[in-house]
C-alpha cells in the first residue's frame, strides 16, 4: 500500500476515533460530576492522548519521504497526542457566578442559603429566607390577623387567641352598608386571608339592644353578610366564609350607656373549624 493511502486511512481513523471519544466525554460532562466520575476508560485524556500519539505518529511516518521518516513520525506523534488529550479533556466546571447567586423567589436570600424557598413575592423574611414571625406564635406576620400575641400564647390558624373583634368596621346608621373606613380595614384582613388560603373563617354580627330582638338579629346577619361580600370582592373565596347574626344575644358590655352599646355593635372574625 502506498504511504499516501496509509496516511489518509490513519488520518480518518484519528478524526473519527477521537471525535467519538470527545463526543462521549461531552455528553457525560453534561450529566454532572457524578456522571463524569464514571467516564469510560477510553474517554480519559491520557488514553485519548496515547491513541492520538500512536495514530499521529503513523500518519507522520506514512506521509513523510524516505529521508525524513523519523522526523515526520515524531511531529505526528506530538500533534496527535496533543489533539487527542484536548478533545477528551474535562470542561471547566467552575460554577457560573449567576448560578451561585440565583434567588428564585426574589426574597433577597440566594437559593443556596434559603431555608424557605417559594416565599410569596413581597413578604419580609429573616436571614435564612423564612417569613418573619414577630410574635413567635407560629403564624407568619403576613398571615397573622393578631400580631403582637403574648409569648407562649396558644393561637388559632389566624394567629389569634380568640375571635378577633374587627375594630372600626362600622356601618351606616341602621344599615348593613359598610363605611369607607371599614372597607380600608377589611382590605388588610382580606390580604392576610388570601395569604392564608387554607383557613376557613366565621364572621359574626352583633348589635346592641335598641330595637326588637328579631330586627336586631336580622340586622346583624345582614351586616355579617356585608363583610363577607366585601372580602369576596377582595379575592377571598366565599366558600371559605360562614356568616352568623347573633343580634343582641351576646353583649360584651352594658346596654345602659352609649359606650357600652357601641362595644356591643361589632363584627367578630374567628376560625371556622
Amino acid at each position: 500500500m502506498k504511504k499516501s493511502t496509509t496516511g489518509l486511512l490513519l488520518g480518518s481513523a484519528l478524526v473519527v476515533g477521537l471525535s467519538g471519544c470527545a463526543s462521549s466525554a461531552s455528553q457525560s460532562s453534561g450529566m454532572g460530576d457524578t456522571a463524569s466520575s464514571d467516564r469510560a476508560w477510553y474517554q480519559s485524556p491520557f488514553v485519548c492522548g496515547l491513541a492520538g500519539g500512536l495514530v499521529g505518529g503513523g500518519i507522520g511516518y506514512a506521509t513523510s519521504s524516505d529521508s525524513d521518516e523519523d522526523q515526520g513520525a515524531a511531529i505526528g506523534t506530538t500533534a496527535g497526542a496533543t489533539l487527542g488529550a484536548l478533545l477528551c479533556a474535562e470542561p471547566n466546571r467552575t460554577p457560573a457566578p449567576e448560578r451561585e447567586a440565583r434567588d428564585t423567589d426574589g426574597d433577597g436570600v440566594i437559593d443556596a442559603n434559603d431555608q424557605c424557598p417559594g416565599t410569596p413575592a413581597g413578604v419580609a423574611v429573616d436571614a435564612v429566607g423564612c417569613p418573619l414571625d414577630s410574635d413567635g406564635d407560629g403564624v407568619p406576620d403576613f398571615q397573622d390577623q393578631c400580631p403582637g400575641t403574648p409569648a407562649g400564647a396558644e393561637v388559632n390558624a389566624l394567629g389569634c387567641e380568640e375571635d378577633l373583634v374587627l375594630r372600626d368596621v362600622n356601618f351606616e346608621f341602621d344599615s348593613a352598608k359598610l363605611t369607607m373606613g371599614a372597607e380600608q380595614i377589611l382590605a388588610d384582613v382580606a390580604e392576610k386571608l388570601r395569604a392564608n388560603d387554607n383557613v376557613r373563617v366565621r364572621i359574626e354580627g352583633h348589635t346592641d339592644s335598641v330595637g326588637s330582638e328579631a330586627y336586631n338579629e336580622d340586622l346583624s346577619q345582614r351586616r355579617a353578610d356585608s363583610v363577607a361580600d366585601y372580602l369576596a370582592t377582595q379575592g377571598v373565596d366565599r366558600n371559605r366564609m360562614r356568616t352568623i347574626g347573633y343580634g343582641e344575644s351576646q353583649p360584651v358590655a352594658t346596654n345602659d350607656t352609649d359606650a357600652g352599646r357601641a362595644e356591643n355593635r361589632r363584627v367578630e372574625l374567628g376560625e371556622w373549624e
